[in-house]
């Protein structure tokens, strides 16, 4: 058994998104080795009470320690504002807290809170260093943002893509991250062509996972339910969403449309311009918005729901897992995000062509779905299974044990000839 030391900036029991993936990482890597994870001082309290409160696999093999710079020196970060300066800044800096505990470790693992153009600094501890999951977010194509959410939005995006693209050009230490690394895993494909990963070193696995305590049924629903989750954002597509879903439902006869329900459960700063283009397609009476809601009550509405309609631009999507999990097949773009999360057995992929194009191919895979019970149900079936071979996260421990378990071992070099998938597609 090797002991692991792993840094990962956010990381809480209680909560989703990056929080909850680094946590559950991070107990997933104690089920085979032990665990010296570092995270921010402000998750102590919850790790903390969580541990007091449940048993779990590999609870033995895990120790905490928390890094962070002193109020006063970081009273310029109010939560979100500042977070990936100080991100940068905490990773550069964590290095000298670690080598003042004197710790004993094999192999040192940046675990979470990056993109591919904020780099690790644990390389300076000259241990075999694992990196990752690495995210990217493509640049997606400007029409899809200006038609709906406009020139300004547009302008805000293309900013950051170009901060970006400073940081992959200009960025000294990423050059050297990504050169000193042992192993880097990417979440999709275009990691390895934005950072230009050497043969060998890139591992493609999917950050994203889910935890659902029971699987639903796929026996059929009362409704026809499309249901969407995230953030009122450009990247998260709603627009297309409801487009797409007015398309489909107003060719509907009345009889038919009764049978029918758009869900989107989220909240964000697009939040009323999304409410008005529902009144604008004359969609109130069949699309519910649902602010953010607990957990349990989030299971309950995926339990009730048929299709999963997901027209993101990200790179992740972590409310996807969940969606395979209850059996609801994914309708994606076809993308470096959830287009290489889902295959044909399980949902359906739509090209990137003029906007309407694809909002006509979207509600076109609706109304497929709508009048063949018998695909939906196939394809129900298959979500299930493609959860179950690859989105737990149980699968990932695994994934990430054998990896440890390759680092110095005979059989990397052999390994290092060809790049390690663990991926959907």
């Amino acid at each position: 058994m090797k002991k692991i030391l792993v840094t990962a900036y956010a990381v809480n029991p209680y909560k989703g998104s990056e929080d909850g993936t680094g946590w559950n990482m991070i107990c997933q890597i104690a089920r085979y080795q032990k665990v010296i994870a570092i995270t921010r001082e402000n998750n102590e309290e919850d790790i903390k009470r969580y541990c007091e409160e449940n048993d779990f696999e590999g609870k033995e093999n895990l120790q905490f320690l928390y890094f962070d710079w002193p109020w006063y020196l970081r009273f310029w970060k109010r939560k979100n504002k500042g977070a990936l300066l100080y991100f940068y800044l905490w990773q550069m800096t964590i290095v000298r807290f670690i080598k003042k505990q004197k710790i004993d470790y094999d192999i040192v693992h940046n675990l979470n809170f990056h993109s591919d153009w904020t780099p690790t600094f644990l390389w300076r501890l000259k241990k075999p260093m694992v990196w990752g999951p690495v995210g990217h977010h493509h640049k997606y194509p400007a029409n899809y943002i200006s038609t709906f959410y406009g020139k300004k939005a547009l302008l805000l995006d293309r900013l950051k893509w170009n901060t970006k693209l400073f940081f992959w050009n200009m960025d000294p230490f990423l050059r050297i991250a990504k050169n000193k690394a042992t192993y880097i895993i990417g979440i999709n494909s275009s990691v390895k062509k934005v950072l230009q990963i050497p043969a060998g070193k890139m591992i493609q696995m999917p950050a994203v996972g889910a935890r659902i305590p029971a699987l639903a049924s796929t026996l059929k629903k009362e409704k026809f339910e499309i249901l969407s989750v995230g953030r009122f954002v450009p990247l998260k597509g709603f627009d297309l969403t409801i487009k797409a879903f007015s398309k489909f439902y107003h060719q509907l006869p009345n009889r038919q449309q009764e049978k029918v329900q758009l869900t989107l459960v989220g909240k964000g700063p697009f939040a009323g311009a999304l409410k008005e283009l529902i009144v604008k397609e004359k969609l109130e009476a069949a699309v519910e918005v649902i602010d953010w809601i607990a957990q349990k009550e989030l299971m309950e509405i995926y339990k009730r729901a048929s299709v999963f309609c997901f027209p993101s631009h990200e790179g992740a999507g972590m409310v996807v897992p969940e969606a395979l999990a209850f059996g609801l097949p994914v309708l994606c773009l076809d993308n470096y995000g959830p287009g290489e999360f889902i295959n044909e057995t399980c949902g359906r992929k739509v090209f990137y062509g003029k906007y309407e194009e694809t909002v006509t191919e979207l509600a076109f895979q609706l109304q497929q779905l709508f009048v063949d019970p018998s695909l939906l149900q196939e394809l129900s079936k298959g979500a299930i299974q493609h959860y179950q071979q690859y989105f737990t996260w149980e699968k990932k421990g695994e994934c990430f044990h054998q990896l440890y378990e390759l680092i110095g071992s005979s059989k990397e070099k052999e390994e290092n000839e060809k790049d390690i998938l663990y991926s959907p597609v």
